[in-house]
Order: C-alpha cells, then structure tokens, then sequence
C-alpha cells in the first residue's frame, strides 16, 4: 500500500549573502519495497532511518535552493539513485554544489512511477526558475515544495525569482487541482487546494 512519510529536518537557507534558520519537509512517497525521497534536506542520517530498507528509486528535487537539496548527493550515493531536478535550476544548484550534477531532468507532464503509484511533474516556476511540484492523484496530494504554502505563495523576492510568474504557475496549474487535494508544502504545515484558491486575488493585491 502506498502512502507519503514525513521527516522533519532543520537547517539553514542561504541566498544573496544571507542566511536563515529553517526547518524544512522531507516526503518519503513509495510502498513496502521502493520509495523517492522528495527534497533531500539538512539530514540525512534521519531521511535515511525513515527509508529503512526500502529501495530508493529517486531523490527528486522540487527546486536547488541549498535548504533543499544539501543532502541530495549524500543520499543518492548511499542509496545509488539518481537526482532528479528541472534544468532551469541549474544556477541554484551550482551556488550549492559544483562537483555533483544531478544525474536526470525532469520536465512538465513526466510521470514518476514508484510503489505502483504514479506521481506526475508540474512544473511551476516563479520561486525560482525550474520548481516543480508532484501531483499524486491516488493519493489525494500535491507535494508543493516552495510554490505554495498554507496562506499563499512561496517567496519571491530572491534571485531568480518572479512573483508575476509564481502567481500564474499556482492560479494555472496548482489551482486547477481537485479541491480536496491536500498541499504537502516545503516548510510548514499542509493545507488544501480548495482552502487556497479563494485568496488568489490578495495575493495578487499584496504582492503588488
């Protein structure tokens, strides 16, 4: 039976000469036998207790901030699997990591198969270039990483981000999600779509 396991792990977020203390959502999606760890964050001796002997197919990142993925190559050498990551967040990756590309791309509409489940690609820049977010219909959820939050969207007042450009990924591609779907975000707690979508417009008012 498939399901989502949760790690919460803390850390620092550092971009543009700061750095913050953050705690940061680690998604463990998979069965019994095979997981992806989604968003390799600050621990990895505490991600990789949560896999236990499961086989990990995949460490998928939802976008390069360094909060994100600074356990990515880590992980991925001690479980030997690949790390999935949009191009577009290249320059991010590399502030963070220049001897450890990601091994694949991972690109709008791909679909993610893991514990007989299916997990699709959304891609939804505006955080940063190439975030992506990871629709699970069969399980109700959609794992936002940065692109949405409890309350509104993710911060774009950093490098290579756009707050025009966030607003149209969430109103065209999140908010087109089931209501019901459950919004798994980077940091915090978990909300829903049909909880969100009616403060659209002021975020759109308090962004401008």
């Amino acid at each position: 039976m498939a399901g989502i396991d949760h790690v919460l792990t803390s850390g620092t977020f550092s971009l543009d000469g700061g750095t913050w203390d953050v705690d940061n959502n680690v998604w463990i999606v998979g069965d019994d036998t095979e997981v992806i760890i989604v968003d390799a964050a600050h621990d990895a001796e505490a991600i990789a207790a949560a896999v236990g002997d499961r086989r990990v197919k995949a460490i998928v990142c939802t976008h390069a901030h360094d909060d994100h993925v600074n356990q990515a190559p880590a992980l991925a050498d001690r479980f030997s699997a690949p790390i999935l990551l949009n191009p577009a967040e290249a320059p991010l990756w590399e502030m963070t990591w220049l001897d450890h590309k990601p091994d694949e791309s991972i690109a709008h509409g791909q679909i993610l198969t893991v514990g007989g489940i299916e997990i699709e690609a959304l891609l939804t820049p505006g955080h940063s270039p190439g975030s992506t977010c990871l629709y699970i219909p069969e399980l109700g959820t959609v794992l936002t990483g940065d692109t949405l939050f409890a309350g509104g969207p993710g911060a774009t007042g950093r490098s290579y981000s756009s707050f025009d450009t966030i607003i149209d990924s969430i109103s065209g591609t999140l908010l087109t999600l089931p209501g019901d779907t459950v919004v798994r975000t980077g940091h915090g707690d978990a909300t829903a779509i049909g909880a969100e979508a009616p403060h659209l417009e002021e975020w759109v008012a308090r962004g401008h």
